[in-house]
């Protein structure tokens, strides 16, 4: 009875080969094998360029036909560019320009004074970030939420890619946009880029 223990128990330690290293091996055999059946021809040699059999030189009588030459149509330049017209539109506003603008409106007098041209065509936005994925920007739009300004999201496309913009406003004076962009400092994001955009 001994020896059977024995016996049983060394067939049991055996050490035996995982069954994912021969999944694992077979499949790369597989996977070989597929790949020289791609590359080589049943001839055993590479894919290229075959002689054809039927095919007859041509004869020194006969020219050889030109193709006629194709008059290519002009490139017609586009009628309309966004994207150049929104760059002469949109300037970038420096903080010390800012700062100048807001020195300047709360100086003005308390009285209501006759609208001026100026402020009539330009307004100001101010832009929290611009991100290659929506997913970043709709979390600083969140953030802008909690901090208790309302913040959307607009897809530009820059070279070609697409850019996620979070942006605020619009604001009508440097003087709002300047409380927007410290509220926002105050709640945690502080980097933020004042736009002024021209209007027609």
């Amino acid at each position: 009875m001994a020896t059977r223990r024995k016996s049983q128990a060394r067939r049991g330690s055996e050490r035996r080969v995982p069954i994912w290293i021969w999944l694992l091996g077979g499949m790369l055999i597989g996977l070989g094998l597929s790949a020289a059946l791609l590359i080589y021809d049943r001839d055993g040699r590479l894919p290229g360029p075959r002689p054809n059999p039927a095919a007859q030189a041509p004869r020194e009588s006969e020219a050889p036909i030109a193709p006629a030459p194709r008059a290519e149509p002009e490139k017609q330049k586009p009628r309309y560019d966004f994207y150049t017209l929104l760059r002469e539109r949109e300037t970038q506003v420096s903080d010390k320009e800012l700062a100048e603008k807001v020195r300047a409106e709360t100086a003005r007098p308390a009285a209501p004074a006759p609208a001026q041209p100026q402020a009539a065509r330009e307004r100001y936005l101010l832009q929290a970030g611009a991100f290659r994925d929506v997913r970043d920007a709709d979390a600083v739009k969140a953030r802008i939420a909690l901090a208790g300004l309302q913040a959307r999201v607009e897809t530009a496309n820059v070279n070609g890619a697409p850019v996620h913009r979070v942006r605020l406003g619009p604001y009508a004076t440097a003087s709002e946009l300047e409380a927007a962009k410290r509220q926002l400092a105050e709640n945690g994001v502080p980097d933020t880029l004042a736009v002024r955009e021209a209007l027609d």
